[in-house]
Parts: C-alpha cells; sequence; structure tokens
C-alpha cells in the first residue's frame, strides 16, 4: 500500500509559513486568508502527527520536525518552479550577493551576461547572510567557505591596499614616501589596517585617533573615502574603476591577501540551466 502524501498545495501553504515564520504574510503571498492558512497547517500537523511550529503570538518558528520537512519542501518548490519557468520559455536567476561585490563588480558587468543570455531575468538580492539553499540559486559571499549544504568555488581574495582621494594626498606637505607616513592621515574604520601595517614590518600603528565608527562593507568606506574623509583599506580589483577615473589613488603596490575569499555559492541539490551558464560566464570573465 502505497503512503498518502498530503497535497501539492498544503505543502506549498506550509512552505510559505516557513520563510515568512508568520502566517499572515504567508496567506498575503498565496491570496488567502491567515484563518485558512492556520488551518491547512493544523491539518498537517494532524496528518504527521507533529508539531511542525512552534507558535509565539503573530510570529512563528520551525520545529526541529519544521526544519526537516522545510528542507525537503523548499528543494521541491525551487524544482518545480524551475520546470514550470523553462516550459513557459522563461527563466529567472535568483541571484544574492554582497554589497561591495553587487556594486563595484557586478553591476557594471551584468549587463554582459544579459547580453549573452536574453532569455534570463536576473533578480539581485545584496545582502551578507548566508540563506537558507532554497532561497537562492546562485550566490556570491566572502569568508572561509565552510557554510553547510551549499557548494563553494574560490573566485578570488578578499583584498585591502589605502586608497584615498588625490587632493588630500596633495595635501600632505611631504607625501607618502614610506607606508609609515600612512599612520599621519584619518584611517577609515578596518580591522585589518593592525595586519597590513605588521605586513609592511611597521609594527602596530597608533590608531587612537582613528574614528570609532564601524564600516561593515568596503562599499561604506569606499564612499567616505570618496568625500575626502581618510584613507580606506579597499580592494584594488573591485575599486579598479576609481583608481582608473583618478577619484581615488593607492599610493602602495603592497595588497593585503586573505585569509577570507569570495566565494561562488551554490546549492548542493545542483546549478539548474540559468545557474549553470551564470557559473559558466562568471568563472571564465574572472580569468
Amino acid at each position: 500500500m502505497s503512503l498518502r502524501l498530503p497535497s501539492l498545495e498544503t505543502l506549498r501553504i506550509f512552505d510559505a509559513c516557513a520563510r515568512h515564520g508568520n502566517f499572515s504574510r504567508a496567506a498575503a503571498e498565496l491570496c488567502i486568508t491567515p484563518a485558512a492558512v492556520s488551518q491547512r497547517v493544523r491539518g498537517l500537523e494532524l496528518e504527521l502527527g507533529r508539531t511542525l511550529f512552534v507558535r509565539n503570538g503573530p510570529r512563528v518558528a520551525l520545529s526541529a520536525e519544521g526544519e526537516t520537512l522545510f528542507g525537503r519542501t523548499s528543494e521541491m518548490m525551487a524544482i518545480a518552479r524551475a520546470a514550470i519557468e523553462e516550459l513557459r520559455g522563461s527563466r529567472t536567476l535568483r541571484l544574492t550577493a554582497t554589497p561591495s561585490f553587487a556594486s563595484r563588480w557586478l553591476a557594471i558587468r551584468i549587463p554582459d551576461f544579459e547580453a549573452l543570455h536574453p532569455g534570463i531575468q536576473v533578480d539581485i538580492d545584496v545582502s551578507t547572510d548566508v540563506r537558507r539553499p532554497a532561497a537562492f540559486d546562485t550566490a556570491i559571499r566572502s569568508g572561509l567557505g565552510d557554510w553547510a549544504g551549499v557548494r563553494a568555488t574560490r573566485l578570488f581574495p578578499v583584498e585591502g591596499t589605502p586608497m584615498l582621494r588625490p587632493d588630500l594626498l596633495a595635501d600632505l606637505p611631504e607625501g607618502l614616501a614610506e607606508p609609515a607616513d600612512l599612520a599621519r592621515l584619518p584611517l577609515i574604520p578596518n580591522s585589518d589596517w593592525p595586519r597590513w601595517f605588521d605586513e609592511q614590518g611597521l609594527g602596530q600603528p597608533d590608531l587612537s585617533a582613528a574614528r570609532r565608527s564601524t564600516f561593515p562593507s568596503q562599499d561604506l568606506a569606499a564612499q567616505a573615502a570618496l568625500e575626502g574623509k581618510g584613507a580606506a583599506l579597499l580592494s584594488p580589483r573591485l575599486f579598479a574603476t576609481e583608481i582608473a577615473s583618478g577619484r581615488l589613488v593607492s599610493p602602495y603596490s603592497f595588497v593585503l591577501s586573505g585569509p577570507e575569499q569570495y566565494w561562488l555559492v551554490e546549492p548542493e541539490r545542483g546549478a539548474g540551466s540559468t545557474a549553470s551558464a551564470f557559473r559558466d560566464w562568471l568563472l571564465a570573465t574572472l580569468s
């Protein structure tokens, strides 16, 4: 006797609730009432004999059993969506990338990918957290590449070299002849400044006058540098346009590299045709 499975519609409702962590938002996505959502979820829990959600007012969180089920239903929904898109002839790539990579590298090159693949629509999400594998087709992330449940392909190192606005450099009577001279400038916050100085053989600089604000991305640090607020530790690969245009100058040849890297991250289930096309293009462009 074959096992009776819950209906596809019930699993679709469960999947939406798990993604949103809220029955009302799931109902709005599905264009049904919150009461209907709640009833379907309760019926699914009774059918399976398991508690799938832990309720806390309007918020709901997945139980351990719910996490297990969601891991499978999210894959199922992704496969179904990809199949329907291919049948309709419209393909969408859900791409998520870090802010600096998205704005400084991807934005100026994604039109080239679209020109090569006019049938693929790219939906770009800018974020830094590692999403559930079912929430994306392809991701660009920085780190050590040791995330669970995904495949990570190394792209290039996270790098940093001092950059500043040309007029800020011109205002220094003695210029920046030696790396040690950099300590006379305002340094835009970056936790790698001590390592940059140390690898130049200069020991630890006095950073007591450095700004105490935090800049969570190189993109924000670059904006401060472009406003003349000081020297920022930036990637010459990501900010090559700013250097070529003369908006920023890089006075030293030494580039701090790693240990973190940029990675192409894909779900373990394997890439669909749209993700494979993007992967091939990205690796060829970076080679």
